[in-house]
């Protein structure tokens, strides 16, 4: 009976800072020139020890999680067609925010979108000043407006009836009072009698 190796298929992660198409896309570039370099270089070297050189912080984190040593050619091609594939095939959305969203909040974002809808889920940021807060999400065939200036048109005719009744509690009217008397200055003192 032969033995039978059956090679694990390594399944690889995007890093939650790998946001939109363009970062695949930068990471891509990054991926390629590091590939050049480090032929050229162990060509110059003649199969010396060749140093990594410096990587950006997208690239550290991509290799980290997946735990991948880019002086290996192997390790760079995988890398490679799982970013490529990544930016043909993952599902894209498309969020617009009043303000940029702050990098916190966006990581908090992205982490979540890929655990509940799609692990290699890409996000494109949009700014739309006039939603006022809230947000509108896009995906390829669906639109969704969560904004507050959507949830007013919605309710408007509620607001107006709201506005049109008196208030609840209304402030009492101020009493008329009379001005107190102001008390009367004290007697100087007498002086004694010499």
């Amino acid at each position: 009976m032969a033995h039978e190796t059956k090679e694990k298929t390594r399944v690889l992660q995007l890093p939650v800072l790998v946001v939109s198409p363009t970062d695949v896309g930068r990471l891509i570039r990054e991926l390629e020139q590091i590939d050049d370099g480090l032929l050229q270089l162990g060509l110059r070297a003649g199969g010396d020890q060749v140093k990594m050189p410096k990587t950006s912080r997208l690239m550290d984190q991509a290799v980290a999680e997946n735990k991948l040593n880019l002086l290996q050619k192997p390790d760079r091609a995988v890398l490679l067609q799982f970013l490529n594939t990544v930016r043909k095939h993952s599902p894209l959305m498309h969020m617009s925010f009043s303000a940029d969203p702050s990098p916190m909040f966006l990581e908090k974002l992205v982490s979540w979108l890929r655990q509940e809808v799609h692990p290699l889920l890409l996000l494109t940021i949009g700014l739309q000043p006039n939603i006022g807060a809230g947000c509108i999400v896009r995906t390829t065939n669906k639109q969704f407006d969560f904004s507050l200036r959507q949830d007013f048109a919605n309710k408007r005719d509620l607001l107006l009836k709201q506005l049109a009744l008196p208030p609840l509690n209304p402030a009492p009217a101020p009493a008329a009072t009379e001005p107190a008397a102001t008390p009367a200055a004290p007697a100087p003192a007498k002086e004694p009698a010499a």
